[in-house]
């Protein structure tokens, strides 16, 4: 895999582009909104209460719900509660 990696970026470079650089850290680092929308979800409250409690759109919740379910490898609310709850959890931080 790392060989096509690197003929692409070898291929951008040479057409004057540059590639995207993933950010290191650990998969389960959640954004702070991610955190906020997370937590909320995890005490029970539905995705159109978040929206109304963070001033943002029903979409937006899901969207980093969606986010947040991939990070941290759940697929419900109840196993998102455990994962939150479960040390180890970077939450309310960026990747570096």
């Amino acid at each position: 895999m790392e060989a096509f990696a690197s003929r692409a970026r070898a291929e951008l470079r040479a057409a004057g582009e540059h590639d995207v650089t993933r950010r290191t850290g650990t998969p389960d680092t959640l954004t702070p909104q991610e955190a906020q929308v997370a937590r909320l979800a995890a005490e029970g409250a539905t995705n159109l209460q978040i929206a109304a409690r963070l001033f943002v759109s029903a979409s937006t919740v899901d969207y980093h719900l969606r986010k947040v379910f991939r990070k941290l490898d759940v697929t419900s609310r109840v196993q998102l509660a455990r994962a939150i709850s479960a040390p180890g959890i970077a939450v309310g931080q960026r990747s570096p």
